[in-house]
């Protein structure tokens, strides 16, 4: 039989997580009938592997399923009765995750709303520019980094994984064009990744960096142009254009209005009412 956790233990794995360690899933019995297990027992659930215990096989059985379904799909805390073997519990499942990084390479007029709307949806947000007096707290007060970078390595000492999401929106073409080089010869691809630019300066990119080797599944994964076609025109307005298809990405959402996707008024009105 597992050890017990300690609820010192449970908040551990979660800082652990938060900080940027593997995801964990926290479980807590909040009530049980009378053959099931006390209040307060716990486990702490990862993708391959668990600490604690309910104090019955089957019952951590029925809980690290539901721990690893929420571990996949949820972000958010839920309740959940468990039943096993003739017991049956009530346990809170919270999945802890360190929060998706946003990477802004540039800190011009478009990435001071942009850092504005990816801290407000939970990003992580670290803000490069070669210019010192742009790139400063001042400018960027939502940020949590803020940094000086040299666009011929501009991800010396910044993290790139499969969690980030990357947006090349500087002063020149030629640097974000260095930029996303640089980052799809990585072996490892962001979640996103989308360059600011017109479309004829963007087909001019991608066609260099094909003929440089890039396969062309890597190429499409950039968004660019980029944002949602929502014929924004002021830095906030482009910025939200950014922001919404970041959402989508993540969310796996499809861009397309809920208006012609439900099509309530459609059916409604062939109803007549």
């Amino acid at each position: 039989m597992p050890q017990r956790l300690t609820l010192a233990d449970a908040l551990h794995h979660a800082r652990e997580a938060l900080a940027g360690g593997e995801a964990v899933v926290s479980v807590a019995v909040l009530s049980s009938d009378e053959d099931g297990p006390a209040a307060g027992e716990r486990m702490s659930v990862w993708a391959n592997r668990h600490e604690g215990t309910l104090g019955d096989v089957n019952l951590d059985e029925a809980a690290l399923r539901i721990a690893r379904t929420a571990l996949g799909e949820s972000d958010r805390p839920e309740t959940h009765d468990v039943e096993a073997a003739g017991r049956r519990c009530t346990v809170y499942v919270e999945p802890h995750r360190a929060p998706p990084e946003l990477v802004i390479v540039g800190a011009g007029h478009v990435a001071r709303p942009l850092c504005r709307t990816g801290a407000m949806l939970g990003f992580r947000v670290t803000v490069l520019d070669d210019r010192p007096e742009f790139a400063t707290r001042e400018r960027f007060p939502e940020a949590d980094e803020v940094r000086p970078a040299r666009f011929d390595d501009p991800f010396r000492d910044v993290r790139i994984g499969r969690g980030t999401y990357l947006v090349l929106v500087t002063r020149g073409h030629k640097y974000d064009f260095e930029a996303l080089r640089d980052v799809l010869h990585r072996p490892e691809l962001p979640a996103y990744v989308g360059m600011i630019g017109s479309r004829r300066r963007t087909r001019a990119a991608l066609e260099q960096l094909a003929r440089d080797g890039v396969p062309d599944e890597r190429l499409r994964r950039v968004h660019a142009p980029i944002g949602l076609h929502l014929g924004g025109e002021t830095p906030e307005e482009i910025a939200l254009a950014i922001a919404a298809e970041i959402v989508m990405v993540r969310r796996g959402g499809t861009g397309q209005p809920l208006r012609d996707r439900e099509r309530v008024a459609e059916r409604w009105v062939r109803s007549g009412g």
